[in-house]
């Protein structure tokens, strides 16, 4: 199974999902978004596949400090450019394998899929 991680280094939601594929032995393929961009083709495929609000992370101080009218009637497009342009936006990690997409580290989850 090919597993691509997406995420930020220095996250600690991520640094807990590289502990915890690497605990199983998991091989997986770490892309730095910070540092390498999202494909918008990705992020359209991940938000076509969990939603908008899954992979949006409005919580955030980024998405607090965008003006209301970015805030306003976020559809797929728009949440793709505005995470092309904010990726710390992007909930992390964000995990691509064979079975699909997972967003956001959640061990039960993870262990269904990757036991």
């Amino acid at each position: 199974m090919t597993i691509h991680l997406y995420g930020i280094p220095n996250c600690d939601t991520v640094k807990k999902a590289r502990k915890w594929l690497e605990a199983r032995e998991l091989e997986y393929a770490f892309h730095d978004f910070k540092k390498e961009g999202v494909d918008p083709a990705n992020l359209a495929e991940w938000i076509a596949d969990q939603g908008v609000d899954v992979v949006l992370n409005r919580r955030g101080t980024t998405f607090r400090k965008l003006s209301d009218a970015d805030k306003a009637d976020i559809d797929e497009t728009k949440a793709v450019t505005l995470l092309q342009e904010h990726t710390s936006m992007i909930k992390r990690p964000v995990v691509v394998h064979s079975g699909g997409t997972l967003v956001g580290f959640k061990e039960n989850e993870w262990s269904a899929i990757f036991s």
